[in-house]
């Protein structure tokens, strides 16, 4: 197989193409990772990807047919066949419900013939050392370290037969360190574009003083309690709240979106103090691709607005619901403005708020979450959600944490969560526990939750 840049994967399959239009993406990916267990590196590497997307436009009596084709690794030699593959898939189709006019004047392309970006070993320069010190002060301590690092440099070039020609570089880090010891288990985590920002001493010894909290055992049965949910677990339950809303889906009637007697709930007030969730691609830390690539469509993206651009999108505005995420298709179905999905999430709430140690002081009794874990939907119409808690929940009382908890199982909806809300802390990046394969760049912040809903206890440790 003869290899070839990306960027002339893309021309040569236009210009192979047959199709009445045509759309080509090609992702070119090397990642790196280090992993640790028991206080000791075990393994590194680095690998390498590709992907080439062909997207064949067929115009049929009464619309436009698509056909999509995906394959990994395609050579020179193997382009005549993906696009013909494509054009197949396009001839045996009906015409596409989302059809549009290809997007012809996207954001400005820069660096187009530069070659992909690429990671290394070296990123972890200043990770690895840092591990090495915290290794030490664990073992004395009697506690042992596991965990992995790992980054990924992803270079997408997006080219149609319109004229588009569309880069974007996406570096996307993480790094989540778990903790064991006679005070049960404890985990952390953080999400980061090239590792400078990554606190590792900051980290472990968050680890040592949690671990430091289970040493007092104290068992609570099912129920509802005040609960202090960390930033990572707010961020689980509200990417979970973002990709459930859809507009396609909410103008069908199918979701919590869904306003009673059809249309959606835009414009309704969900929360009961004045958050506001949010995305922008040009996010400080957080930023991702300003144009849509979409490599299928589905009910919530359309290949057909690839290169739409993207901008900043309040979701919640001030506790009210304000936009769903929307192709132009869908947009034109509901009458809503045009908000597509953006690959970044942040909440904040009103003022600078209070850090979680600041929450945990002036709590008279409640509950002090780590994270969530093994989340799935029991119900679309009121976003229910079940799952667990995971290394370590620990009784808070008179400001103080006081010991650890048994893990429960809870059932909450994240929207109706939103209607319960006490209080809002200051807004800090964050990474998911649940979602971190999926999705990374996340600011969010510590709420107080009313009667949050342990429904049983777990005996997951």
């Amino acid at each position: 197989m003869s290899t070839i840049r990306p960027q002339e994967a893309v021309e040569r399959a236009l210009a192979l193409s047959r199709a009445d239009d045509c759309i080509v993406i090609a992702d070119e990916s090397t990642t790196a990772n280090l992993r640790w267990a028991g206080n000791t590196l075990t393994t590194n590497g680095v690998t390498r990807s590709a992907r080439l997307t062909v997207i064949a436009l067929r115009r049929t009596g009464d619309g436009v047919a698509a056909g999509v084709v995906s394959r990994s690794a395609v050579g020179a030699d193997g382009i005549e066949d993906l696009v013909r593959a494509a054009e197949a898939d396009a001839a045996g189709n009906e015409a596409a419900e989302d059809a549009a006019p290809l997007v012809t004047d996207g954001p400005a392309a820069t660096g187009w013939d530069d070659p992909p970006a690429e990671t290394g070993i070296g990123v972890f320069a200043g990770v690895a050392p840092a591990l090495g010190e915290a290794f030490a002060a664990a073992e004395s301590a009697g506690n042992r370290l596991y965990g992995f690092a790992n980054h990924v440099q992803t270079s997408t070039f997006l080219g149609s037969s319109a004229g588009l020609r569309l880069r974007h570089d996406q570096p996307t880090g993480l790094l989540e360190l778990n903790a064991k010891g006679a005070g049960g288990s404890a985990w952390t985590g953080a999400g980061t574009r090239d590792f400078t920002d990554v606190d590792v001493p900051g980290l472990a010894a968050g680890l040592a003083r949690r671990l430091g909290w289970g040493d007092r055992r104290v068992d609570l049965p099912a129920g509802r309690y005040e609960t202090i949910l960390p930033p990572s677990a707010v961020a689980d339950l509200m990417i979970y709240l973002y990709w459930s809303a859809g507009a396609q889906d909410a103008a069908d009637g199918r979701t919590v979106f869904s306003a009673p007697g059809g249309g959606t709930r835009v414009g309704e007030k969900l929360a009961s103090l004045p958050v506001t969730l949010s995305s922008d691609p040009a996010a400080p830390g957080r930023e991702c691709a300003p144009f849509v690539v979409a490599h299928a469509s589905s009910r919530e993206a359309s290949v057909f607005d690839n290169g739409l651009p993207l901008g900043a999108t309040d979701w919640i505005a001030d506790g009210t619901l304000t936009s769903l995420a929307q192709t132009r298709h869908s947009a034109e179905r509901t009458g809503l403005p045009l908000t597509p999905s953006i690959d970044n999430l942040s909440m904040t709430g009103p003022g600078g708020g209070a850090s979680l140690d600041e929450m945990i002081a002036r709590t008279e009794r409640g509950l002090l979450l780590t994270c969530l874990w093994y989340i799935r939907e029991v119900d679309p119409q009121s976003l229910l959600l079940t799952g667990l808690t995971r290394d370590g929940v620990y009784l808070v009382e008179n400001g103080e944490v006081v010991g650890a908890v048994n893990n429960f199982r809870f059932n909450e909806s994240p929207v109706d969560l939103l209607s319960r809300l006490a209080e809002v802390g200051g807004t800090v990046p964050t990474l998911p526990r649940e979602w971190s394969d999926y999705f990374t760049r996340a600011a969010m912040p510590a709420l107080r939750v009313a009667d949050f809903n342990m429904s049983t206890v777990s005996q997951a440790s």
